[in-house]
């Protein structure tokens, strides 16, 4: 890959891929008949520089716009209907999300519930929800502005309950972002933690695909050139970040949020209930209970291991675990839950969401109750 080059290609939709690709987006609402988009974005990308740059080109090109930027670490309901006032009462047109993964869910929450009337949480997923998203979904664009999530080509969001912070999935094919703005300048500004931190979520979803027990081998293939990519790049691109490292990084986190349409497992099971209890960083908390989780996998799946361990740059699958214990701390993230706000009592509490968590079902071997419960207390 040519990192000075802008690419066209879509998979599963259109991706504009390359440095200086933002600079597109004032001509493509434009050419779209867009008029007044509604920017959703986080409150630390809204103070960037590169943000200021993009309003700058959308006046420049006589587009009005509206700024949503009211969330949080992990989103709720409550932020995705203030959302959908706001792009009502300016009367927008379009929908542009702009920062990690949770603009992005919040973003494509707001897209679904303009023309939906019934509660967002009919739309579960989970609930059978997707059979009710049979309206049009206004013109919604994504432009990640982290290497993580993948967000920007993923086609659900997860959206937690305000009170209960149970997480829900908000999924339709018809929810996918119309273009996808992927330049990999805008993330450039990250500082190390939210690199680190967003790098190992993006790791997590390549692995955990890879080993989700549904067959697709497409997907399977995705997440071990995504490993390899991601392997090379993640500590130059958190310590001492330059173009190559930054793009890898980006190209890594959209095939790991591609790969894991087969499925995820017990270490997204194990980091949900952080971010509802705790609220913490999604990112963090996978890149915590990784190593525990793939401790846990690793009987029944030497072959795979192995896989792995050749594109991550391991001799043998057995080191697999060990080199993510090594690059947390290389990247100077925590590798123990006491370190991240955890306290023996909510070990339990965690458990239980844990067990009740979504993602686990897909793993490649049965979790029960107790098994994150030792997972914990080992990860504590």
């Amino acid at each position: 890959m040519n990192h000075k080059q802008i690419y066209s290609f879509s998979f599963p939709t259109t991706i504009r891929f390359g440095p200086g690709a933002i600079l597109e987006l004032p001509d493509y609402l434009s050419s779209k008949g867009v008029k007044k988009p509604l920017l959703v974005t986080d409150p630390n990308v809204a103070h960037l520089e590169f943000f200021s740059a993009i309003t700058g080109m959308l006046q420049k090109r006589g587009l009005a716009f509206q700024v949503f930027k009211d969330m949080g670490k992990n989103p709720v309901k409550s932020e995705v209907l203030n959302g959908k006032s706001n792009y009502l009462n300016a009367q927008c047109d379009a929908i542009v999300g702009i920062g990690g993964g949770v603009p992005l869910d919040v973003a494509r929450a707001i897209a679904l519930s303009i023309n939906h009337k019934r509660d967002l949480f009919d739309y579960d997923d989970l609930i059978g929800g997707d059979k009710y998203v049979t309206e049009p979904i206004p013109l919604f664009v994504a432009v990640p502005t982290t290497a993580g999530t993948g967000s920007e080509v993923g086609r659900s969001a997860i959206i937690a309950e305000d009170d209960t912070k149970k997480k829900r999935i908000l999924f339709s094919p018809s929810l996918l972002a119309k273009m996808v703005f992927a330049d990999p300048e805008l993330t450039m500004e990250l500082p190390p933690f939210i690199t680190a931190a967003t790098g190992m979520d993006a790791l997590t979803h390549l692995m955990e695909a890879f080993l989700a027990k549904n067959w697709h081998p497409m997907c399977s293939g995705i997440a071990l050139e995504g490993m390899r990519l991601l392997s090379g790049a993640l500590v130059k691109a958190t310590k001492n970040p330059d173009l190559s490292s930054r793009s890898d990084m980006l190209m890594a986190s959209m095939m790991g949020a591609v790969a894991f349409q087969k499925g995820l497992g017990v270490v997204h099971s194990l980091a949900h209930p952080l971010s509802g209890l705790l609220d913490t960083h999604h990112g963090l908390a996978n890149a915590v209970n990784l190593p525990y989780g793939m401790s846990f996998n690793y009987e029944g799946f030497e072959q795979q291991f192995d896989q792995m361990a050749s594109c991550l740059g391991v001799d043998k699958g057995n080191e697999v675990v060990d080199y993510i214990f090594q690059l947390n701390e290389e990247l100077e993230l925590p590798s123990k839950l006491r370190d991240v706000g955890v306290k023996e009592e909510h070990l339990e509490t965690l458990s239980d969401l844990a067990y009740a968590d979504f993602c686990h079902p897909n793993n490649p071997k049965p979790v029960l109750r107790d098994d994150f419960l030792t997972l914990y207390k080992k990860a504590f």
